[in-house]
């Protein structure tokens, strides 16, 4: 079960689910013309993510993924870049739906920091993985591209 949960981990670490129904901006109230189309770029870049992993397109997260990318799996495992490309073209994972709520997305220069809810469905290997997750995701814009350094899930009921 603990193999389950860190594939599906890898997979999540890749894909959060996007239904972008609430985006706030934290921690500044107001925000310019600027601010707006970076959290547009955010968002569009989550929405990929979630078609990318309904998809098990791993040549989004070798895009995305930053070289030095590190995730930490709900059971406090470390993964990299290539752990999980590895996982995604595996194909042991297959998700039915993906939903996110809660998201917020908060900007820090070239850094966005994005916290969400996710609700999973699917199945690694007959196994159901479905549940409610939060994350914390980091962008970092480098060379005028959003790239991914930072993952981290915690199972939530």
């Amino acid at each position: 079960m603990n193999k389950c949960l860190v594939l599906l981990f890898c997979m999540l670490a890749v894909s959060p689910a996007l239904c972008a129904q609430h985006v706030a901006l934290h921690p500044r109230t107001g925000f310019d013309s600027a601010d707006q189309e970076t959290i547009r770029q955010i968002v569009d870049m989550e929405r990929q993510a979630k078609e990318a992993s309904l998809r098990r397109d791993a040549e989004f997260s070798l895009r995305v993924l930053a070289d030095d990318y590190v995730a930490i799996t709900p059971l406090g495992q470390v993964t990299t870049k290539q752990e999980s490309i590895s996982a995604r073209r595996s194909g042991q994972l297959r998700y039915e739906s993906m939903n996110v709520s809660d998201l917020v997305v908060r900007l820090y220069g070239d850094t966005a920091v994005v916290t969400a809810r996710a609700d999973v469905k699917g199945h690694q290997l007959g196994e159901d993985f479905s549940g409610l997750y939060r994350y914390t995701r980091v962008w970092v814009r480098r060379n005028g591209r959003w790239q991914t350094v930072s993952y981290q899930a915690t199972v939530t009921q």
